[in-house]
């Protein structure tokens, strides 16, 4: 019996000011999630859960508009994601829990109301800054030079151990 592929999720996180400040917020700092502002939003699977894969009480975040809703719902503890910006992956997480609760990510990225569309948050179990030009990426087997990565993008099972491999990431145990 084979085992499952650990999942690879390519995701923009760092290009416009306003990325760059949701990243200061929730990636230059594990969030602290059981202050009220957060807790608040939570119900109680959500608060478990992260509990669960958070016992410190503290977290690293990112997330993703409603239109990546499919994608999201296939993501599972232990999935690995390349945060980007800048021609560069410039981090490497694993995907803790994933919840669909737009009310935290207003928490989290205090966004102009008119604005916040993102409804998927997600924690990370682990999450290491990287400085990863995206021409180590084009030069792996499927991918093409000049592919910007633009939006989140969930790769299939070959690319997914392509990268895997060719970045020298251990799958999921």
């Amino acid at each position: 019996m084979s085992s499952p592929v650990t999942k690879v999720v390519i995701q923009p996180s760092y290009g416009k000011p306003e990325t760059r400040r949701h990243w200061a917020d929730t990636l230059d700092t594990p969030v602290p999630f059981h202050e009220p502002s957060y807790w608040d939003t939570l119900d109680p699977g959500e608060r478990a859960r992260l509990e669960d894969l958070h016992p410190a009480g503290k977290a690293h975040f990112w997330g993703a508009t409603d239109k990546h809703d499919r994608r999201m719902d296939l993501l599972e503890p232990r999935d690995v994601v390349l945060l980007t910006g800048q021609r560069h992956v410039r981090a490497v997480g694993r995907v803790g829990c994933v919840l669909r609760n737009p009310a935290l990510a207003r928490a989290l990225w205090r966004p102009d109301p008119r604005d916040c569309l993102w409804s998927n948050v997600f924690s990370l179990l682990e999450f290491r800054r990287t400085w990863i030009p995206y021409e180590e990426i084009w030069a792996l087997p499927g991918f093409t030079t000049g592919d910007n990565f633009m939006g989140l993008r969930l790769l299939d099972a070959t690319k997914s151990t392509v990268v895997l491999a060719g970045l020298g990431i251990e799958p999921a145990a």
